[in-house]
């Protein structure tokens, strides 16, 4: 499933965030890369471990906590601390495969990354390419969304970031264990939430069948989650 979820940053969120990570230290993105993808990937990052990466990652992960979009549509069980990425002057990154486990260096820290993340931080009429292009069973999906705006998609697909050729793309990403392993359950529990919900602002939240349904939903979350 591939879902845009808007405005998780406002506009004074994204303003600091910006700030924090603007005035930090920026490396080759290599420094995360697997073997494979540092053949493709050119683009800078600021270190996972740097004061501003911390701050700036707290202050997503605190966003999203208050999504409900986001929430409905993860159902998160770990959330990788967000890493910050800025593509300029040709920079891309060529067709690739997130790893399945992402490992926090120093820490015990692990995850099955069930789900990708990219939370846009540059307005896109800022910059020129610089579109996550994802692969999916209907074909290459473009994707350059709003300042604050997130995307969020398997991260088995196959995926890449054309090149930048004016301006500057500036992004954060990470990676999500979702407590339902797979796509198409954690699909048909999304949708059936979405109905729910849409239902119950009509009939109300006690209405019987609002009730019933809402119990079928969690039912099939039990039956499927892995917390």
């Amino acid at each position: 499933m591939l879902i845009a979820i808007p405005d998780v940053l406002d506009a004074a969120a994204l303003a600091r965030v910006r700030a924090i990570i603007d005035a930090g230290e920026w490396v080759d993105g290599n420094v995360t890369s697997g073997p494979q993808s540092a053949l493709a990937k050119r683009n800078r990052q600021l270190p996972e471990d740097s004061a501003a990466a911390r701050e700036a990652g707290g202050m997503i992960l605190d966003a999203l906590g208050r999504t409900p979009l986001f929430v409905a549509a993860a159902l998160p069980l770990k959330v990788f601390p967000p890493l910050f990425s800025r593509y300029a002057g040709g920079e891309d990154f060529g067709l690739h495969v997130d790893n399945a486990i992402r490992m926090k260096r120093g820490t015990d820290f692990r995850l099955r990354s069930d789900l990708s993340a990219t939370l846009f931080l540059e307005d896109p009429a800022a910059y020129d390419g610089g579109a996550l292009v994802i692969e999916d069973q209907f074909g290459p999906q473009s994707v350059k969304l709003p300042a604050g705006h997130l995307v969020l998609y398997p991260a088995s697909s196959l995926h890449r970031v054309t090149p930048v050729t004016r301006g500057e793309r500036v992004a954060s990403f990470f990676w999500l264990q979702s407590m339902v392993r797979d796509d198409g359950e954690r699909r048909t529990l999304f949708e059936l939430d979405r109905a729910i919900q849409a239902v119950a602002s009509d009939r109300g939240q006690g209405d019987g069948p609002v009730v019933q349904l809402t119990g079928v939903y969690h039912n099939l979350l039990r039956r499927w989650a892995d917390a």
